[in-house]
């Protein structure tokens, strides 16, 4: 019965009271716990932004790759971004390249951080028109309306508030270089009239031009080198280089070591490397041509820093690519037939029941070529150490160099260098071989040896079976035989590599994707705009003492209004438990009556 009572009213009333303290108790902790971490937030933003983020001791970050791989559309409402164009007319059509790069970061010693502009839908903004300008040699008053689609899809994607400030570069190639110096200047003259007339682009007389051949092969190792990272900072595992300028009283330079590059196509050989030594020429005739086929250059912004001067060896050989070396090959065995058959009775080569047996087609297959009003019948001998010997007198060699007209080559260091090889070295070792990427010379004598004395049928059938690349066709089984011998004694007995040099790489691509010389081309023609943002540096580290003090004392304030603010949270929190011990004491004291109350009118 006095259990009854007792819970009845007074246990009631203090369960009510308890509740309710707990509830307020609650919402206000939770109140504050949300206030101190918005605080916290806060701060740490705060020190983010004044120190920026840390990278960690020995982290190794290629940026560039990072660059190559990003695939996100460029964000044209950011008005830090700048942006470039460069137009590539080369001798089949000519294409439109747009580039981005935001503001320099200030150090004298990094390049501007160039990437290709991608589009709404994450492709790169690039767009072709055919044929090339130099069709215009005629009518050279047609070059502005011939570039016009071409500048006004730059000019759609570029940000129009950005169009005064944006370079665009003309730059023509091949196909411009075979026309006379007057039809190439109408043509470059009406660009340089009409384009500014219609465009608002940072375009002057110096931003047209036709570009060497040489100039060519310096943008093209550019924009590789750039790619893979290479004008950056080296870091202990990078392979570094100990480099000699031209500057007098200099001493070398430890930087990251840069590839080399060589590419073959169908009529021409390329080849650029770094030459990171001081060349002693034997006499003055070797200088003066060794002048001709070396390129020293800063790509710095700040001529009187010599980080990144590098001095380039590149020349082209025309003749040299693949189809053009084959054709050469075919021609001479047409002349040697034709003269040897003069003499003898024998009619080899002649006619299909006598053909002549040439060791670089495949094995049995069967083959014309045919020259004016003469056909020469070929049957494949697939002997590629014959066909070795075969192609060698092609190279030309003269005085140890490549070319009869004796073009210099500079010296390299096979023991600390690295070359990547582009078009027909990669077809050559790929296509059919499947040995694409590292190339081991042993290996892939053997694969094409193997190849070359394999039945012309059962090398059809392979390929109907797909045991081949996608890119395999019936004229690169045709021709493989001849084009891999071909490969290899330019690289081994033109350009002198060691069998045993492991530190070639054929590839097609760089990170997945085609990088184009007009990369290289516009880093070099803005390697000069971060002097603005040097400039402006220096002129906010000129401002008056006040004022820089001034600023330093508002990011004092502000931490130090932050840390009043966490004080205050902190003496409320406090506050509001001595509040709550408070009324705990009380909770137990109006128990302490309640009980007496209850005994008392029990008793």
């Amino acid at each position: 019965m006095a259990r009854i009572s007792f819970s009845c009213l007074p246990a009631s009333w203090y369960c009510s009271v308890s509740l309710l303290s707990l509830s307020c108790v609650s919402r206000q902790r939770l109140l504050l716990l949300l206030l101190f971490i918005t605080s916290a937030l806060l701060l740490a933003s705060y020190q983010r932004q004044l120190w920026g983020p840390q990278r960690r001791p020995g982290s190794h970050v290629n940026k560039y790759l990072s660059i190559a791989e990003t695939m996100e559309a460029t964000d044209i409402l950011n008005p830090a971004l700048n942006y470039g164009i460069v137009v590539d007319c080369g001798s089949s059509g000519s294409r439109v390249f747009v580039y981005y790069w935001p503001p320099h970061n200030g150090n004298p010693h990094t390049l501007l951080d160039i990437r290709q502009m991608k589009d709404r839908d994450r492709k790169p903004v690039v767009k072709k028109i055919k044929p090339g300008i130099s069709t215009l040699a005629k009518t050279p008053t047609q070059a502005s309306d011939y570039l016009h689609p071409l500048l006004s899809f730059a000019a759609a994607h570029v940000p129009r508030t950005k169009h005064k400030e944006t370079p665009l570069y003309i730059l023509c190639t091949a196909g411009m270089r075979l026309l006379p110096e007057s039809q190439q200047a109408d043509i470059l003259e009406d660009l340089i009239t009409d384009v500014p007339l219609e465009f608002d682009f940072l375009f002057s007389r110096s931003h047209a031009e036709v570009i060497s051949g040489k100039q060519e092969g310096v943008y093209a190792w550019i924009g590789i080198n750039f790619v893979l990272g290479r004008f950056d900072h080296a870091d202990d595992e990078d392979a570094t280089v100990e480099v000699t300028t031209g500057s007098q009283n200099q001493q070398p330079i430890s930087r990251r070591r840069t590839v080399g590059i060589m590419d073959m196509g169908g009529a021409s050989l390329q080849i650029a490397y770094e030459v990171p030594s001081a060349i002693t020429f034997i006499s003055p005739q070797e200088e003066e041509a060794g002048k001709s086929v070396l390129a020293e250059f800063n790509l710095g912004c700040d001529v009187e820093h010599t980080q990144h001067v590098y001095r380039v060896y590149v020349t082209t050989f025309l003749g040299f690519g693949g189809n053009m070396a084959r054709q050469r090959y075919e021609d001479q065995l047409v002349n040697n037939t034709l003269a040897k058959n003069r003499f003898l009775t024998a009619q080899t080569g002649l006619s299909e029941d006598k053909p002549y047996l040439d060791p670089c087609l495949p094995a049995g297959l069967s083959d014309t070529v045919v020259r004016a009003n003469h056909t020469l019948y070929l049957r494949g001998q697939g002997d590629w150490t014959h066909c070795q010997e075969a192609v060698r007198p092609f190279l030309g060699l003269h005085n140890g160099t490549m070319s009869p007209r004796g073009i210099y080559q500079a010296p390299i260091n096979f023991s600390n260098s690295e070359f990547y090889g582009f078009s027909e070295f990669f077809y050559c070792t790929e296509d059919v071989l499947r040995l694409g990427g590292h190339y081991d010379s042993e290996k892939y004598s053997q694969a094409a040896m193997e190849y070359c004395s394999t039945k012309w049928s059962t090398l059809k059938q392979r390929l109907d079976n797909k045991l081949f690349s996608q890119q395999a066709d019936m004229g690169r089984l045709k021709y493989q035989c001849f084009k891999s011998a071909w490969m290899y004694e330019v690289l081994h007995s033109g350009f002198r590599f060691p069998t045993d040099y492991t530190s070639l790489k054929t590839a097609q691509l760089v990170y997945d994707k085609e990088v184009q010389w007009t990369l290289g081309a516009i880093l070099f023609k803005t390697r000069f705009l971060p002097l603005r943002d040097l400039q402006q540096e220096t002129l906010r580290q000129n401002h008056p003492s006040w004022l820089r003090s001034s600023f330093v004392y508002n990011h004092h304030l502000f931490s130090l209004c932050i840390l009043v603010v966490v004080l205050a949270i902190l003496l409320y929190i406090l506050r509001l438990r001595r509040i709550h011990q408070r009324e705990q004491r009380q909770a137990e004291v109006l128990d302490l009556i309640w009980v007496e109350e209850g005994e008392a009118l029990i008793a």
